[in-house]
């Protein structure tokens, strides 16, 4: 049985496969000849709040011919600490695949094992796999491929977004540069287990300086909130402005995976400027969302 958990335990093969799918559900929409998940319901367990995440897997679900049923942990026992094997176990007998956003990794990979249906991670604190789909194919919409390109990822590099950006550029044709204070840098196992293309500095415009994209998210992750403080203060200088852009390559993305809080990680005037890209990225959650839950039904 396939599932999505991570990028780290997805093959570049099934990368490709699933943004090839992607490309073709997207210029398809709304005329859709095949509807694998007829007759099936699937399970939304949200124990983060989501605005993009939420639409567009609902969508994404009823668009490909099924149901969707949304559980927020409030909704259900998970929420009074009933153990994920036991909620995967009965989940597993009435749903017939689950989509789960949470806190950690360990969550998505029990419910998998002990709820034998398929499971697509939908953001842990480990990894954001679906956001980083979408962002390579947008890339590949805007800029032709995302082979060869250099992505600069800007902010607090050791959250989830960037750790799955690692992992794609581990495993994928391209550059990968992460710009961020010392104390915000990815783990060194972590790069030393994902490999090569990776360039880790705390030099914002070396790390911006002929990049095809610059790339950032929120300084303030969902369960950070009593580091504010602390965070903006020591993320202060990585920000997206228009004098950053200008070190990118002629042409070059601004790309945000949202919400994003302007004048902070990024200038209101970058995020203007740069809003067709941003917003398709958003966007293209639902095509890539539907290609992977296409993938995993077959």
């Amino acid at each position: 049985m396939k599932h999505l958990l991570s990028l780290e335990s997805l093959p570049a093969t099934d990368m490709a496969e699933i943004l090839a799918l992607t490309q073709t559900l997207k210029a398809t929409r709304g005329h859709h000849t095949e509807h694998p998940l007829r007759h099936q319901c699937w399970g939304l367990i949200f124990s983060k709040s989501s605005t993009r995440t939420r639409v567009s897997f609902e969508v994404g679900i009823r668009e490909l011919g099924g149901d969707v049923l949304f559980l927020s942990t409030n909704d259900i026992q998970l929420g009074r600490g009933e153990p994920i094997k036991d909620t995967a176990r009965v989940m597993g007998r009435m749903l017939h695949g689950a989509v789960i956003r949470t806190f950690a990794q360990s969550d998505v990979e029990d419910f998998a094992r002990y709820s034998n249906i398929p499971t697509i991670n939908a953001l842990t604190d480990d990894e954001h796999p679906c956001q980083i789909l979408a962002d390579l194919f947008t890339i590949q919409e805007k800029l032709g491929t995302y082979e060869g390109k250099t992505i600069t990822f800007i902010g607090d590099g050791a959250c989830n977004v960037p750790a799955s950006w690692i992992w794609a550029a581990s495993k994928l044709n391209f550059n990968l540069r992460i710009a961020a204070p010392k104390a915000f840098q990815p783990a060194p196992e972590l790069i030393a287990r994902a490999g090569g293309n990776l360039v880790v500095t705390d030099d914002i415009r070396a790390a911006a300086e002929g990049a095809d994209v610059l790339y950032t998210d929120v300084w303030v992750s969902m369960g950070m909130e009593k580091e504010t403080e602390y965070r903006l203060a020591q993320l202060g200088g990585y920000q997206i402005n228009s004098d950053l852009l200008k070190l990118a390559a002629p042409g070059a993305l601004a790309m945000h995976c949202l919400p994003a809080y302007r004048g902070k990680e990024i200038t209101d005037e970058v995020m203007e400027s740069q809003a067709e890209t941003i917003f398709a990225e958003a966007e293209n959650r639902l095509h890539v969302q539907k290609a992977v839950l296409t993938w995993l039904s077959k």
